[in-house]
């Protein structure tokens, strides 16, 4: 999201769609963010707070230069109206990203039975098929998908501020230690078996991009905030070592985590595609 952040010109206008309180963090204030729920959430910062519903954008045809859609449509009951209100909001040279979980996915599975559903209400298992839907209802090219890598942080205790449910009790309560060892345990197995335990969901470009899109799989993302990081920057950041294990503070949170090689998510990333 940095570098596509540092692409835009000045003034230009981001809308956040399905953001609740923000989807992400706004790294520039000469540009314009507009988050947009279908429920009214504070602002938690400098943003443009507007309560609709992403089926009926109260905006103008052409305003967005850029469109980010971080694990919302998944949310989306008519999705086909919301996603043709994106290509009509968007401008011609807009850059569209959109990140949604792969419903076939552990993690999205864990997701749902914790949540009862969790209130997804799309259940998307192809990334070239969701692709071809959105090219199909917003007339903006498809210009690659990363696949993303799961944190399991929706189960670390720190981030859920309601009583935890019962069935948490499987995974210890929510330990972050215990999820830590878990995510390592899950790409390892990825590794050495074929399986695909860590994958969790896609992250696919449409439109114009001012800078190369980010396409490399990071097998690093954080048990606690859930922000993922290429090994290469990581490395300088290791801490110690414990056994024969790799140790690293999360460059966000400071989350402790044990760190991954980014060739295993390659592989992972391989053999799901077969």
């Amino acid at each position: 999201m940095t570098e596509i952040f540092a692409s835009l010109s000045a003034k230009a206008r981001v809308l956040d769609l399905g953001a609740r309180h923000g989807s992400f963090k706004i790294e520039r204030q000469d540009v314009l963010v507009v988050r947009v729920d279908l429920e009214a959430f504070p602002a938690h910062e400098s943003a443009a707070i507007v309560q609709a519903d992403a089926a009926r954008l109260p905006f103008a045809s052409g305003t967005f230069d850029l469109v980010i859609a971080n694990h919302s449509l998944e949310h989306f009951k008519e999705l086909e109206q919301a996603l043709a209100e994106i290509g009509r909001v968007r401008t011609k040279q807009a850059l569209l990203c959109i990140t949604v979980p792969d419903a076939s996915s552990l993690t999205d599975r864990i997701y749902r039975w914790l949540g009862r559903g969790g209130g997804h209400v799309n259940a998307f298992t192809s990334a070239p098929a969701l692709a071809r839907r959105i090219e199909d209802a917003t007339g903006m090219e498809h210009l690659g998908t990363k696949p993303l890598f799961s944190s399991l942080a929706f189960l670390n205790r720190r981030n859920i501020p309601t009583k935890r449910p019962k069935r948490m009790v499987l995974f210890l309560g929510g330990s972050e230690h215990f999820l830590v060892l878990s995510n390592y345990v899950f790409r390892l197995l990825d590794r050495a078996l074929g399986t695909r335990l860590s994958l969790y969901g896609w992250c696919s470009f449409f439109g114009v991009a001012r800078a190369p899109v980010p396409l490399e799989p990071w097998s690093n993302v954080c048990v606690r905030c859930g922000a993922g990081h290429p090994e290469a920057s990581l490395t300088p950041r290791v801490q110690r070592r414990w056994l024969i294990f790799s140790v690293y503070a999360c460059p966000l949170c400071g989350a402790v985590n044990l760190l991954a090689h980014d060739s295993w998510a390659r592989r992972s990333v391989t053999i799901a595609d077969r």
